[in-house]
């Protein structure tokens, strides 16, 4: 009688190290599947246009590329045409470019002269102006501009709001 107990007992201890051993096995394979928090964190940034000034270039992280943000000043808006106005993200009386910093001719990442008011590309001369559209050859096109969502003063990027719809829509991006 005494055996079966104590053979009953070690089974049961067995198999709760095993029940155990299992859980913590299958928490261990979830835990690899999941995305890194690096990456999750990759997905959307976030940037409060209440700290932008006019004509100061902020440079943002997303996705591994560079993100030009730039408060235009009412002397910019004064000289724009339609196709500069249609780029344009307006976040209440303000009006900002947005764009991924990167030269559509090679990939470089054009500098900005605030004096001259434009982006130029140091690899082989192209300029943009201050809307992201390529004003002086070899960029055969403008800077692309990000998926956007705007949140009250807060920038989204990675998120595909209205705004940004609206501009994919009429071909102000792709």
């Amino acid at each position: 009688m005494e055996n079966n107990s104590r053979r009953g007992f070690m089974g049961k201890a067995f198999g709760a190290v095993a029940g155990v051993g299992a859980v913590g096995s299958l928490v261990a394979m979830k835990q690899t599947w999941d995305p890194l928090p690096s990456v999750k964190a990759a997905g959307f940034t976030n940037v409060d246009l209440t700290t932008v000034e006019a004509n100061v270039l902020v440079v943002e992280k997303w996705r591994g590329k560079p993100i030009f943000i730039l408060k235009k000043t009412p002397e910019m808006l004064a000289k724009q045409n339609d196709e500069q106005n249609a780029r344009d993200i307006k976040v209440g009386e303000d009006s900002y470019l947005v764009c991924i910093g990167l030269c559509t001719h090679l990939g470089c990442i054009p500098a900005y002269a605030s004096g001259e008011e434009k982006f130029k590309c140091a690899c082989h001369g192209g300029e943009f102006d201050t809307s992201g559209i390529d004003i002086l050859l070899p960029p055969p096109s403008p800077l692309p501009i990000p998926p956007f969502k705007i949140d009250g003063t807060t920038l989204v990027l990675g998120e595909e709001g209205e705004e940004y719809k609206k501009m994919k829509e009429a071909g102000v991006t792709v």
